[in-house]
């Protein structure tokens, strides 16, 4: 079974830093340098940050820890063995 961590942005905490310190949420997006409508998405959690804009987001935010702007949601997949492709005459020896 693999799993997979989706990286969800801390809306509520950007929220408050943003308003802490009378910025925009679209002013906030040129600093990244993003679109609005991601920034948008990247707020709604429909999009997962990219580990640049991850990075730009600590850096604008006044050096911010992970944990305090990002959520990790783990999901587990199956992960099916993979079958092997050979045709039976050929897996035993051309019989």
């Amino acid at each position: 079974m693999a799993i997979r961590v989706k990286v969800r942005l801390r809306s509520d905490v950007v929220r408050a830093t943003l308003v802490h310190a009378g910025m925009s949420q679209n002013a906030l997006a040129r600093l990244i340098p993003v679109t609005s409508g991601y920034m948008s998405d990247l707020m709604r959690g429909s999009k997962s940050p990219s580990l640049y804009i991850q990075r730009r987001l600590q850096f604008i935010m006044g050096g911010c820890r992970y944990e305090d702007l990002f959520v990790n949601e783990e999901k587990k997949a199956i992960v099916q063995k993979p079958k092997p492709c050979l045709k039976q005459s050929v897996a035993n020896g051309g019989a």
